[in-house]
């Protein structure tokens, strides 16, 4: 007696692979996505043609647009870049 399994359970092993591979793929790309892995575009170019970058990149990089833009002093700028080369 078969027991109602027939020939094409041989092949069930494949399928259960690829679906185990599919969801690995799919909460990789989720948790990529969500910790910002992934740098995006504000639509075509950004609204002002900057994109946002993530990580420990983004700390400077604010940091040096408010020195140029006249929000710090040179001594702030040169007291919070300390700052956050200690951390690193």
């Amino acid at each position: 007696m078969m027991w109602g399994y027939g020939q094409g359970m041989g092949w069930m092993w494949l399928w259960s692979l690829l679906l185990l591979i599919g969801i690995a793929l799919l909460v990789w790309l989720v948790v990529l996505v969500s910790t910002g892995g992934v740098r995006s575009r504000h639509g075509q170019g950004g609204q002002d043609g900057r994109y946002f970058p993530s990580g420990r990149d983004t700390a400077r990089q604010i940091l040096d647009e408010r020195f140029a833009r006249g929000e710090l002093t040179a001594d702030e700028y040169r007291e919070r870049l300390r700052i956050l080369n200690e951390g690193r």
